[in-house]
């Protein structure tokens, strides 16, 4: 009787391993990887305009550091790098609806994005800062002091500048832009007060146009990992990326391209 329980305890393990087996392999069979090396291309989708993760230069190309680290990472797969350009709002859509492999757009990682998308290990840890016009100089000291209703407080609509600026800010009065540029302008000209964005973004503004007429408040006030995102269930493509970036960050390439887009200037005259 014990051998005969037995026998069936085996054929059932064998079964349910079997059965496991067979949906590992459906499930390494549907990740997105296989039609990327199915289609020859890795579609990544992108916001043109983020200095300088990704930008459009004088001859129309898309360049910059996040565009650079997809163009390694197409480069490994084997396949053609294609960026897909759209509003910042709309990538998590397009991702779900199977119009872009991988979000690839100075995406920060959140819990409220998280609930619709996986993200890859962060590739960059940033945070909020302030630009500031400079009739303020001297009255505002820190981005608390921006929490009154007679300062105007600008950010880029749909990202977590937005999000920094009405959270911790709440008193102020806000106005969102499709571009972060704009915005920055609308605080150069001194039709807003505040920009509350990126650290990245908010340096190199500061040092190409801010001189006399802004000042910036460069110490960020959240934490933000950046991070690139892919639609749920695909533990193969996650795998892929969180070994690429390993790879990358240990073997030099991405000190390389991070000197020459963040501690180099000679790209700026070739920018849009």
């Amino acid at each position: 009787m014990k051998k005969i329980c037995m026998m069936l305890i085996m054929v059932l393990a064998l079964g349910f391993a079997a059965t496991a087996n067979a949906a590992d392999i459906d499930l390494a069979k549907k990740s997105t990887l296989n039609s990327i090396l199915k289609n020859g291309e890795l579609r990544c989708g992108i916001a043109s305009g983020y200095i300088p993760f990704q930008m459009t230069d004088k001859k129309g190309r898309i360049v910059g550091f996040e565009i650079d680290l997809a163009r390694e990472m197409a480069k490994a797969m084997g396949v053609k790098f294609v960026p897909v350009n759209m509003e910042f709002d709309g990538i998590i859509p397009a991702l779900l609806t199977d119009k872009i492999d991988i979000i690839t757009a100075g995406m920060t990682v959140n819990q409220e994005r998280n609930l619709q998308i996986n993200f890859a290990e962060p590739f960059m840890v940033v945070g909020q800062t302030a630009l500031v016009n400079k009739k303020l100089e001297g009255k505002i000291k820190s981005y608390k002091d921006l929490n009154k209703p007679e300062y105007t407080i600008v950010s880029k609509l749909g990202t977590t500048g937005e999000q920094a600026a009405k959270r911790f800010l709440p008193k102020a009065k806000y106005k969102s832009f499709d571009l972060e540029t704009d915005a920055a302008l609308e605080v150069l000209n001194g039709k807003a007060d505040a920009l509350i964005y990126d650290l990245p973004f908010n340096a190199i503004f500061m040092a190409e146009q801010g001189n006399g007429k802004i000042f910036f408040l460069d110490k960020p006030f959240t934490f933000e990992p950046l991070g690139w995102g892919i639609r749920k269930g695909d533990p193969d493509f996650l795998n892929f990326l969180g070994n690429f970036l390993h790879q990358i960050k240990n073997d030099g390439r991405y000190d390389r391209l991070y000197h020459k887009w963040f501690e180099s200037t000679a790209w700026r005259k070739n920018i849009q």
